[in-house]
């Protein structure tokens, strides 16, 4: 996606007390940034759960209020470990800078500056929009410890602003957004005021799936897992849609795993699943799921195309 490119609307607003603009969320793995995302939006965009790299692609958020329009790009965290695959999750990161009106880079009050805050930091040297800074996770360290590590990275870099926030409690959230919108640029609205993310429905659906994979069974079957959804049909004249995915794993003892004894692990997965789809699509839904094996689909660029994880 080429950020400048997209339609922008007017609808009469006044360019001139008006604020909008892309800002990219950047930090490590795990440490909170699709949480973040959500908790700004007040809706659930961006999956989550207990495993680093759960965030895959750049996913984007958008929120409108009076005055401002705030688009958010979730990024997948940045580190130097893994494979092919994850060596292109932390490129689509990098990218994401590329073009943007603020950076929003985060990092955690218990482990504020580990090895790969230290790769970031180096990446934040060469960047150009404003930088503002959250350290996110204050709800888990004491008050004392939060001023030295405040003191500590205002040395590191001109931030234009350093904030201590909680994105699962909520604490200092709306002050955040606040100073994100007074250092926006001034312009027009990119997005339809009502529009929540660019994110293509079936991608939204399949992240759904693969969320309940990962909390279902993330200790067996950690990162090889992805999901392809095949179908998505409105039933004629009823308020019911179908909907068919296959989840792909890399093993066959990893797809023993995911459909469980009996099946009784893959219906747990659709179970839990299901209603979030109906609350997606707004019906009910007929949720059918598979389970294949394919060993190379993080190596395979068709695949990774197919599966929305690599640009065609």
């Amino acid at each position: 996606m080429t950020i400048d490119s997209r339609p922008q609307i007017t609808g009469g607003l006044d360019v001139n007390s008006y604020k909008s603009g892309f800002i990219a969320i950047v930090g490590r793995p795990n440490v909170g940034k699709s949480t973040l995302m959500n908790r700004l939006l007040g809706q659930k965009v961006s999956i989550v759960s207990p495993r680093p790299q759960t965030t895959r692609a750049k996913i984007m958020g958008i929120k409108s209020v009076p005055g401002a329009q705030l688009i958010f790009l979730d990024t997948p965290g940045i580190d130097k470990s893994g494979g092919y695959f994850h060596r292109l999750m932390v490129k689509t990161a990098t990218n994401s800078l590329e073009g943007v009106d603020l950076i929003l880079w985060m990092v955690e009050a218990p482990d504020p500056l580990s090895h790969n805050d230290k790769l970031i930091l180096e990446i934040m040297m060469s960047v150009k929009p404003p930088i503002l800074l959250a350290i996110n996770k204050v709800d888990l360290v004491e008050k004392e410890r939060l001023l030295p590590t405040i003191d500590r990275f205002r040395t590191l870099l001109p931030f234009a602003e350093i904030v201590p926030i909680s994105a699962v409690e909520g604490d200092n959230v709306a002050l955040l957004e606040s100073l994100l919108i007074q250092y926006l640029p001034e312009g027009q609205p990119l997005y339809p005021l009502d529009q929540l993310t660019d994110q293509p429905e079936r991608f939204i659906i399949a992240e759904m799936i693969r969320e309940r994979v990962f909390r279902s069974v993330y200790q067996e079957v950690p990162y090889a897992v992805a999901v392809l959804v095949e179908q998505v049909r409105a039933r004629e004249g009823r308020a019911l849609t179908d909907v068919e995915a296959t989840i792909y794993v890399e093993k066959d003892s990893q797809k023993a795993i995911i459909i469980g004894r009996g099946g009784a692990m893959l219906k747990k997965i659709g179970e839990l699943t299901r209603p979030e789809i109906e609350r997606l699509l707004g019906t009910q839904v007929f949720l059918k799921l598979w389970v294949k094996v394919r060993s190379d689909w993080q190596t395979d660029d068709e695949a990774l195309k197919r599966l929305g994880y690599l640009q065609p």
